[in-house]
């Protein structure tokens, strides 16, 4: 069973009928203290980054997610909820974030037509199971204005090129981030949650 992290941030019905359509149950959690009921976690997100923190703080969800890294079990942040694993963001200032990878999150370069919005292609730089049957320069659809600029650059699975190439994907172990939403991103995008759910199976 799949944990999508409900804290107020986004429209999680629509990842959960994603992993539905690939054979994959998932349920909303609001209680830190469930999390490791599940195989698998989620946190998905849409909106600004401090008021996710916040939310997340308020919540009790900050440790419970980190310990969720920590313990092997697959967990998978999508757009905002990518963002928010990284250590800081520049938007609103700076803001504090999860800290499971390191780096930061900016803002697209000016002179860009922002959010980028709409689909683009993944460059794959990496293997990873999350990517298990997806061809290189696969279209993903993407609504976004700040990206995740890791510290390190074996943690990057993907890239796409907006005006500069970002990570579009970053992975390490059992911690994935996605920036664009596969759960609207048609059958690859389909294909991503499916392989995200055979990463809990093994679990």
């Amino acid at each position: 069973m799949i944990a999508i992290i409900d804290y107020g941030m986004g429209n999680l019905r629509s990842v959960q009928k994603g992993f539905e359509k690939v054979g994959y149950q998932a349920e909303f959690v609001t209680d830190p203290e469930k999390l490791n009921q599940y195989s698998g976690v989620v946190l998905p997100g849409v909106g600004a980054f401090a008021d996710a923190m916040d939310n997340l703080h308020q919540m009790g969800m900050v440790k419970a997610i980190q310990e969720i890294a920590a313990s092997g079990n697959p967990l998978a942040g999508i757009c905002l909820g990518q963002q928010l694993l990284f250590e800081s963001s520049e938007e609103w200032g700076e803001t504090a974030g999860l800290g499971i990878f390191q780096g930061r999150v900016r803002r697209l370069p000016p002179g860009l037509k922002v959010p980028h919005m709409g689909w683009n292609q993944i460059a794959i730089k990496r293997p990873s199971p999350l990517l298990e049957g997806l061809p290189d320069g696969s279209a993903f659809y993407f609504v976004h204005s700040y990206y995740v600029e890791p510290s390190e650059d074996a943690v990057v699975l993907t890239t796409t090129d907006y005006g500069k190439d970002f990570a579009s994907i970053v992975g390490r172990d059992n911690v994935f981030g996605i920036q664009f939403h596969p759960e609207k991103s048609s059958q690859l995008g389909l294909k991503i949650l499916q392989n995200f759910g055979k990463l809990v199976e093994r679990c």
